[in-house]
Formats: C-alpha cells, structure tokens, sequence
C-alpha cells in the first residue's frame, strides 16, 4: 500500500512515527488553534487527492484528527467513502461537551458534520452521513459523549461483530487508532483504554474490512506518547497490523 506520513499530534511535530513512507512536511501556520490545523489538514487533502489509485492508500499520523484531510482529499479526488473506525474512544464530543478541550476527542463528531468550530468546513470536508458510519469497540466513553452516540445513527459493534454483512455499503475509509487495542498490550499510549481487544482480533477485524476489496483508505492513528514511536515493541505492533507494507 502506498504511505503518505503527517508527522502530528494536532499541530505538534513528531520526530518519527514506526513506518516508512512519503512524508508531508506542511508547514502550520500560525495564530490560534483550531486555524492552525485547518492549513495542515489542507496539505493532507491536497496530497491524498493526488495520491487515490486503485489500491488502498494508507495514511499515517499521530492522532485521528489528520482524518479530516484525509476524507477530504478522497472527496476532492472523486470518491465519496463511508467510515470503519477503531478506536477506544468514541472521539464524539463537540466544543460544546468536551471537558478537556483536547480537540483529538472530537475527531469523528466533526467528520459528520458537528463543525461548531468551523474546521471541518475550513478543510473542505462535505460531511458522512451517520448511517454510514461504524464505531468499532468504543469503550471509553465519557457520559455527554454517550449520550451524543446513543443519540445518533453511528452504529457500535465490538471487533468480533466486524463482519462483511456488518459493513457499511459502497467505498471505506478504514481508521485505526492503536488505542482500540488493550491498553496492557500497547504500553505508552496517550490515552490508554483499558478492557480492549487483542492485537490478534484487531488484526483479524481490519483483515476482514481489507477483505471486503472496498478500502480506498486506511488512517492510522499512532497515538503513542513522542518518546514511545520509535521503540521495537511500537515497531512490532504496526507490523502485526499490517499496515506498513508497500
């Protein structure tokens, strides 16, 4: 699979990240946040765009916001994909529910269309209906985030109910934050979820979307502390999950 590499957590440069790839040094720009990432995530879709073949592009980074380039630029290349995304977390908060005000927690809300910060919006996102959206193994949920969940049409299943009669129809982008995978088999996390799935069912859920052959995209979210992305045990894990290969 072809690998484009944006080296943020939000607009924090990172030294390295556990794969090899293109890298897309964009600069950010300055003046206050969320401005800031909104530059970033347009050099993102402007390069994905440029990148769609007929194979699965994956794209690296170190947090799920960079998701917002990334459908973007499938968007602006012609492609109009529904969304399988792993992660421990909900990431459904808005600016309105989030306590921490920690903008990766807001990733997939702003993806359908709960832009009250405009960023989405500023990247060029058209919004995923939520019908068309998967969350997979969400198990750290805050209470406002839960109900905003049981509230929408996003549908939750655990990995093992991550079946083909359980995808959604039409293109994927496929989002895999590593922290979907137990907190105990993935050491210096950001935000740990304990009570999660083994590497193993990890890689055997993404293999079954992979199988599906309607993957357009994958984004990978290594959302492991800076000093944690270039030990072999980080290496190790996104070999497992095969998805560093060319």
């Amino acid at each position: 699979m072809p690998t484009l590499i944006s080296p943020f957590h939000l607009d924090e440069r990172l030294a390295a990240l556990p794969v090899s790839g293109r890298r897309l040094d964009v600069d950010v720009a300055g003046g206050a946040m969320p401005g800031r990432l909104v530059g970033l995530y347009r050099g993102v879709a402007s390069a994905v765009a440029d990148a769609v073949t007929d194979g699965p592009l994956v794209v690296v980074s170190g947090d799920c916001n960079t998701s917002l380039g990334t459908l973007a630029g499938l968007q602006r290349a012609g492609v109009d994909p529904a969304i399988v995304w792993f992660d421990g977390h909900g990431d459904f908060h808005t600016a309105a529910t989030t306590t921490s005000g920690y903008l990766g927690g807001l990733a997939l809300a702003l993806l359908v269309g709960d832009d009250d910060l405009g960023l989405a919006a500023g990247v060029g996102l058209t919004p995923i209906a939520e019908e068309r959206v998967v969350l997979v193994d969400a198990r750290d949920l805050d209470p406002a985030e839960r109900v905003r969940l049981d509230a929408s049409a996003v549908r939750r299943l655990a990995v093992d109910e991550l079946v083909e009669a359980t995808l959604p129809p039409g293109p994927i982008y496929l989002h895999l934050d590593v922290d979907v995978v137990d907190a105990a088999a993935c050491p210096g996390l950001r935000f740990p979820a304990a009570d999660g799935p083994s590497p193993d069912a990890v890689v055997a859920a993404v293999e079954r979307v992979l199988g599906s052959g309607r993957v357009v995209a994958v984004g990978l979210a290594c959302t492991w502390g800076p000093d944690h992305l270039d030990r072999p045990e980080t290496v190790d894990l996104v070999q497992r999950l095969r998805l560093d290969r060319d």
